[in-house]
């Protein structure tokens, strides 16, 4: 089986490494576009992306499967909640999506976002880091490294992996 990843983002294809790492796979990552903002600021918007990562990564790369992660953020009455989508494409059949973890951004980190900035940026000033959203993300510095990207992303993947087998095996 040859699954593309529709990011070359490390975290992201780690997740998607280990859902499927119990089958004989290739993976191929790749730099497809989410067609949706920069920071995506709801969850239609967020899903919208991870679905147009995943079949773009099925048609650009060729393969059986199209994976699309995407990071969000989704107003509340409570505050700005971090949210993620993940979607997966595949021959003759709707994507399949899965929403994972949320939280409450702090509000410093709201106003920011709210005023226009996104949130990788933001984190890496914030956590006097570089490159955040690749390694442990904002998830790992308000969860103090409990929880970090990667397996913030893996819950998705495995809510994706499931379905997509169980879909299979009841045709």
């Amino acid at each position: 089986m040859k699954i593309i990843i529709g990011s070359n983002n490390p975290a992201k294809a780690a997740a998607v490494k280990n859902a499927f790492h119990y089958q004989q796979t290739e993976f191929l990552s790749l730099d497809i576009p989410s067609g949706v903002s920069e920071q995506p600021f709801s969850d239609e918007e967020t899903i919208k992306g991870a679905i147009n990562r995943a079949v773009g990564a099925l048609e650009t790369g060729n393969g059986d499967i199209g994976i699309g992660l995407e990071g969000g953020v989704q107003e509340t009455s409570h505050g700005l909640l971090l949210c993620n989508w993940g979607a997966l494409a595949s021959k003759n059949m709707e994507p399949i999506i899965a929403g994972g973890a949320r939280f409450i951004l702090p509000v410093e980190i709201a106003e920011r976002l709210r005023a226009g900035e996104e949130l990788g940026p933001v984190m890496d000033d914030y956590a006097k880091k570089e490159n955040v959203r690749k390694n442990e993300g904002a998830v790992g510095i308000f969860t103090n490294g409990l929880i970090n990207r990667s397996e913030m992303f893996a819950h998705i993947m495995n809510l994706l992996a499931g379905q997509f087998h169980y879909q299979k095996a009841s045709k």
